[in-house]
Order: C-alpha cells, then sequence, then structure tokens
C-alpha cells in the first residue's frame, strides 16, 4: 500500500485479521499451510490461517545480532541451520569469523530450545509440492526472512508467498525477487522498527506461541471431523463432545466419583502408552493454563493426559468462601484415586500406564494417591508441589517420583527436601529450576518444567509394565460433560 496514509495498527491480531482479507485468494484449498515466524509473527499467522481455513505451524528464523548493537542484523539463522550473513555489515564493523561462530552456535542454542518448547516431540509439517505462506509481523532489514526463504527452498514447497503487515519499501523490492509473491500491507519508506507500526506491541511468551498452535490445530481438527469425505455418514455418528483424527482423540468427560461428577478433558495421542492425570493445586481447576501447557507438551510426547476437576461446582462456590477442601489433601486424594479407577475402567484407557502430575496442593494428593496404588502408578510429578502435604503416606510410596521447585521458592525448597529424604522410592529426585518463583512464571522456565516431566514420564512408561486395577468400579461412560 505504497502511497497510503500513514498506518498504524492496534495490535497484531488486527494486522492479522487485515493481512488474511489480503490473501483470500488462498483460502479452502488443501494445497495451501501457513507458516508464522515466532514469536512474533505466530498471532498474524493464526488470524490468517483461521481465516483461510489452512493448517498452522512455526518456521524458525532468528537474527545475528552485532556484538554490543544487537538490535542491528549482520546476519539469520533458520530452521535447517540455514544462514544468511551481511558481508558489507560484517567487514565494516570487523568482526571476526570466530566471533560469528561464537553467536550463530548460541543463536542455534535458543532455536533448538524453541523447538522443543513450541513443538514437543510433534515433527513439522511438511511443505514439499505445497503453497506456503510465511508470515511475520513486520520485516526490517530483511535478514530473519531471507534465510527463512533459503531453508524454505530447500523443502521445495510448489510456491512460497511471504506475507506481513509492513516492511520497508526498500526491503519489500529485494525480497520480492526471491519469492513467489510478497503481500505487504504497508510499505513506507521511511522506516526505524517495525515497533512503530504497532499501539500494542508487547513481547509475547513462550507459553502464548504454543496455545495458539494448540488452539489452531484443533480448528482444522473440528473441520476435518465434519467435512472428511472419508466418513459417509459425516460427523452425526460421533460422541457428542468428541474430536477424533488418524493422530488421536480429544473429548470432554464426566467422571462419577462416589455421587460426585467431575469434569474433565481427556486427549489420547496416537499410539500413547501412559496417561498423566493432573492433580492441580488449590484454588484452581482443569482450566489451568500452567497445568495445560504442560499438558500440550506432554501430548507432543505422546502421552495422554486427563486434566479435571478435583471439586464439583457446587463444591467450588462452598471451597471459594471457606478455603475448607481444597487443603483436604485425604479428600483430594480419595476424588484422584476415584478419576484412577475410572481411567482404568475405560475401554479407551484401560491398558495405559498411569502416572501423576501434581501441582500446589495437588502434589500432595498426588503422592497420597500413588501410595496406594503402588503397583498401577508408574511415575509422579510434582511442580512447585507439597509434598510434605502427603504427611505420613510419604513413606509408603514406592512410585518413581520427580520433585521441581523454583530456584526462588525458598520455603518450598525447604519442604521438597524433607520430603525427598521421607520418600521411599528408589527412583527418586529433586530439581531445582534456577531463577524461578512458586508459580514459574519466569521466562523460560515453565518450558523446563514441561521438559523435565516429559522426559520423566517418558522413561518411566517405557520402564514398567502395566498392572490392573482390581476393583476398578464408579465409571461413567466416556460421553460429553
Amino acid at each position: 500500500m505504497l502511497g497510503a496514509e500513514y498506518m498504524v495498527f492496534q495490535d497484531r491480531e488486527e494486522a492479522g485479521r487485515k493481512l488474511a482479507k489480503q490473501l483470500q485468494a488462498y483460502a479452502n484449498r488443501k494445497d495451501v499451510i501457513v507458516l508464522g515466524i515466532p514469536r512474533g509473527g505466530v498471532p498474524i499467522a493464526f488470524e490468517v490461517a483461521k481465516a483461510l481455513n489452512a493448517p498452522l505451524d512455526i518456521f524458525l528464523s532468528r537474527k545475528l545480532g552485532v556484538p554490543g548493537q544487537e538490535e542491528l542484523a549482520f546476519g539469520a539463522l533458520a530452521t535447517g541451520d540455514t544462514r544468511v550473513l551481511d558481508r558489507e555489515i560484517t567487514e565494516a564493523i570487523g568482526i571476526p569469523e570466530e566471533q560469528i561462530d561464537q553467536i550463530t552456535a548460541k543463536v542455534k542454542k535458543e532455536l533448538d530450545r524453541r523447538e522443543i518448547a513450541y513443538r514437543g516431540g510433534r515433527p513439522p509439517l511438511k511443505v514439499e509440492g505445497l503453497t506456503v505462506l510465511l508470515v511475520d509481523d513486520g520485516i526490517a532489514t530483511g535478514s530473519s526472512m531471507r534465510a527463512a526463504i533459503n531453508a524454505l527452498r530447500q523443502m521445495k514447497p510448489a510456491r512460497l508467498v511471504v506475507a506481513v503487515p509492513v516492511a520497508p519499501l526498500s526491503t519489500c523490492n529485494r525480497l520480492k525477487r526471491e519469492v513467489d509473491d510478497l503481500v505487504c500491507l504497508y510499505a513506507p519508506r521511511d522506516f526505524y522498527a517495525i515497533g512503530q507500526f504497532y499501539e500494542n506491541f508487547l513481547q509475547l511468551a513462550d507459553e502464548e506461541v504454543t496455545e495458539l498452535l494448540r488452539r489452531a490445530g484443533e480448528s482444522v481438527l473440528q473441520n476435518v471431523v465434519q467435512d472428511d469425505p472419508r466418513d459417509p455418514e459425516g460427523s452425526s455418528n460421533m460422541t457428542p463432545g468428541r474430536q477424533s483424527q488418524k493422530d488421536g482423540m480429544k473429548r470432554e468427560v464426566s467422571i462419577d466419583v462416589e455421587g460426585a461428577t467431575l469434569e474433565g478433558t481427556l486427549v489420547l495421542p496416537r499410539g500413547a502408552e501412559g496417561l498423566v492425570l493432573f492433580a492441580h493445586g488449590s484454588g484452581s481447576s482443569r482450566h489451568s493454563p500452567r497445568n495445560r501447557y504442560v499438558a500440550q507438551v506432554l501430548q507432543a510426547h505422546g502421552i495422554a493426559t486427563l486434566l479435571f476437576d478435583l471439586l464439583t461446582r457446587n463444591e467450588e462456590s462452598i471451597d471459594q468462601y471457606s478455603g475448607e477442601l481444597r487443603f483436604d489433601i485425604p479428600f483430594l486424594a480419595k476424588r484422584l484415586v476415584g478419576a484412577t479407577k475410572w481411567i482404568m475402567s475405560s475401554p479407551d484407557t484401560r491398558d495405559l500406564k498411569v502416572g501423576y502430575f501434581g501441582a500446589s496442593t495437588g502434589a500432595g494428593a498426588a503422592l497420597m494417591a500413588a501410595a496406594e496404588f503402588p503397583s498401577v502408578v508408574s511415575a509422579v510429578v510434582s511442580r512447585g508441589g507439597r509434598p510434605d502435604l502427603a504427611g505420613d503416606a510419604l513413606e509408603l510410596v514406592r512410585v518413581p517420583t520427580l520433585l521441581i521447585v523454583g530456584g526462588d521458592d525458598e520455603p518450598v525448597i525447604g519442604m521438597n527436601r524433607e520430603a525427598l529424604a521421607k520418600l521411599r522410592s528408589p527412583d527418586k529426585k529433586l530439581v531445582i529450576v534456577p531463577g524461578a518463583t512458586h508459580l514459574f512464571e519466569e521466562p523460560g522456565t515453565l518450558e523446563e518444567v514441561a521438559r523435565l516431566a516429559a522426559e520423566w514420564f517418558s522413561q518411566h512408561f517405557k520402564a514398567t509394565k502395566k498392572s490392573q486395577v482390581q476393583s476398578a468400579g464408579g465409571a461413567k461412560g466416556m460421553g460429553s460433560a
């Protein structure tokens, strides 16, 4: 839009919606895939993918910053270790090759970390033979985009389109020669930084990127369920609230536990060996964003998950004022035991190995329940937990147990060290995440929790043999909540 009035987007979501309108020629085509460049490009790409009814994935590209002037890029690195260098800048500044290699290695380490954090164990979507829409929130010098373009070309897409809300006119003129098409809403001559064209240009967290990828996956999955031509009956023969695909299944469930009905979300990746039940902390529920993030990472590693409410809605209302149930660890453990029996009695899940993930006070309930099921539970992970609340049950725990605590959560560190000494499991471990507080809100700390949990469960699900619960009652059908 050369010559347009000075354009400022309210935020990335608005920019994505406006960009999508210029890409309608690619809507509802099975040969189109949208790739967002994390982090800022993903909210833009999400809006584009949603409007075009196209799958969404990420493509990692990161600039190589001049030492001491990191905002100035002398090159970039992209997925597949494709590196682009601006020799004019490196020679003008005098950056030695050894230092270039050191900076490249550091950036590669960050790209690898993000790859795991965003995608987990899930492989990237294939682009060979497809039309790729490569999306970012803007382009400045073009180094990162050029690295991404060069890397993508090696993957043999049929057509490569770069789409951004804003970029300098000079950069657009250079890049359009390297792609099949370039769509840019605003190409000003005067350009200082991408952020000057956004009212809200806040930094995104890794969890936000992962959540957008999850939502996009669910949206595409729902369309496949409704429109899959291989299902002659359409979606009418499916259980309400259930989503099904070749890679697994997701459904809302109701769990009957001694007269109470608990609501939950069950996700079964294809080929899963084990299932992790989440015991949330006080005042939280199955909608806890932190537990949901950890669950997504576990799912990416092929591990099934059950996020469920330990209290009914009526009990939550009462507890909100009295607080009498959230710290009743034996009561919460009893609910977890009931949910475990339900899992063991369901045809879809009874052959899976079982693990517990407990957060805060939920860790005490998880360990108390694990003490009751030593031959059933394969592993327990505690995040910022209060294992001390399990009391005398700690000495009965024989299950492999991983305790994860923030390095700045000093009171809880002491509680976990004391609890670790009481555990009788031959395989127990305490990991302290540097710089993390109780809720693991600091950048990269929750990702580290999820990585540690995924490794722990994967290791112990493979190492143990499945046992059956002798008395697995209290189950309700697997329909919608």
